[in-house]
């Protein structure tokens, strides 16, 4: 593994791939840190301070901590996520998308325009909707979070926050396209990361005055470590069908003949499923924060059926299970289509052993991947409520969330998946010396 690293430092654009990411990620963690012009930093603090465990949290993990001091790069890169499904999604309700999509590069290309354009349009509504929201928030001693309201600030934020947000993008496909890795998913990496020396900080505070044993950090530890073993085991996982295709004659040559296998992902849907699923979940606490606290005491019942639908509480965890697994199978409808996979496998005289090539394929295709589905929605909703559990019930300050630690994951593995091809395409020792690292993607 460390003979393996130092090879990559002998490949001179392998070299300069890595350098020009950390140099836009720097950039990105500079950018965090410069505030939004007229906002009440201490005010904004301590309003936040109020909403751990809404929507606004959600958002500031994948902001990487911007949302919270309301930086330039506050709305972070979830915009162009939203606007990225968005889209994926009228790839099937609209023939014209759908067409774009099949194009090959021209059609890609067209598409990824398609989504700056949503990103922008989405950027400004969040950013006007945010601007508006704050002028009628007030912090825990009643003080106005924004200095100066009116059109002149809601004009600013949307303009500061739109833009912000349109930088990020551009970062993210610098990265991809001049780094290593995927750039839009190395930008929310890098934010949820840079707060991991606050959870090391709050972990030792409370072991050093006595609120955490000795035994109970071990345990954490090494929790962490299986949990991330069972992530890499399972988003490397693959059911592989076996795929034959026909012998062709052309002429004096023969094409064809060969074994190979078609690659189902057990997590076909990646993080998708638990982002969906917190933000329908967080909703409800979200609109909550903004009632008058009056109202909710004269109220009793809706205050009952809030704390019900709190982090950690069990008809919440079993709300999060449901949504889930039920949209593991709704996204991975959507992006993986059996009648399409069966259709090119007869194009090009490929064929199951056993079955007849066409319907009978795509049927038993759709089969199998329905099966893994659930085994790969159970697998996530695990990962995802496990930190929950720690939180509630035995009062570890467990940082990362499940979609968090789904992320870290797997953009680890599709970065250093990136760094291994690059090195043995150069006859050099990848990362791993006995045997390659398997792909995510197949």
């Amino acid at each position: 593994m460390i003979s393996g690293a130092t090879n990559i430092f002998k490949i001179p654009e392998l070299k300069r791939r890595i350098l020009i990411t950390f140099l836009f990620l720097a950039i990105y963690r500079v950018g965090v840190h410069i505030p939004t012009p007229g906002i009440n930093g201490d005010a904004l603090a301590s309003f936040f301070k109020q909403m751990s465990g809404t929507l606004f949290g959600l958002i500031d993990m994948f902001s990487g901590g911007a949302f919270e001091r309301l930086s330039v790069f506050a709305l972070g890169i979830m915009p162009y996520i939203s606007a990225s499904i968005i889209l994926q999604l009228l790839t099937v309700v609209i023939p014209y998308l759908e067409r774009l999509q099949k194009e090959g590069e021209m059609g890609r290309k067209k598409i990824v325009q398609y989504t700056r354009y949503g990103t922008v349009v989405l950027s400004m509504i969040q950013g006007f909707g945010i601007a508006i929201g704050l002028e009628n928030m007030r912090g825990t001693a009643g003080e106005a979070i924004v200095l100066i309201p009116g059109w002149s600030f809601r004009i600013m934020t949307v303009i500061t926050l739109t833009a912000g947000t349109a930088f990020i993008m551009w970062l993210g496909e610098q990265i991809t396209e001049r780094g290593i890795g995927n750039g839009i998913s190395l930008i929310i990496f890098a934010g949820i990361v840079a707060r991991m020396p606050n959870a090391i900080a709050q972990t030792y505070e409370l072991f050093s005055v006595g609120q955490m044993s000795i035994i109970t950090v071990l345990v954490l530890i090494l929790l962490m470590v299986f949990v991330v073993a069972v992530i890499i085991f399972f988003e490397t996982g693959q059911r592989r069908l076996p795929v034959q295709y026909a012998k062709r004659i052309v002429g004096r040559r023969v094409y064809g003949g060969q074994s190979t296998h078609l690659p189902l992902k057990l997590n076909t849907s990646g993080v998708i499923p638990p982002i969906f699923a917190s933000s329908i979940l967080m909703f409800p606490l979200t609109i909550a924060n903004f009632m008058p606290k009056a109202w909710l005491e004269e109220h009793p019942w809706v205050q009952s059926i809030l704390n019900s639908l709190g982090p950690g509480a069990l008809l919440y965890n079993l709300l999060y299970v449901g949504f889930i697994i039920f949209f593991c199978y709704f996204y991975t409808a959507v992006t993986f289509n059996p009648n399409d996979v069966a259709e090119n496998m007869k194009k090009f005289g490929g064929y199951i052993p056993g079955l007849r090539p066409g319907q009978k394929t795509a049927e038993y295709i759709d089969k199998v991947l329905t099966r893994i589905t659930l085994g790969g929605a159970l697998y996530v909703s695990a990962v995802c409520v496990l930190p929950t559990i720690l939180y509630r019930r035995f009062n570890v300050p467990f940082y990362f969330g499940g979609t968090s630690l789904l992320i870290v994951v797997g953009v680890a593995l599709d970065t250093v998946q990136q760094i291994e091809a690059h090195m043995l395409t150069r006859h050099y020792e990848g990362l791993m010396k006995k045997g390659r690292l398997k792909g995510r993607r197949g």
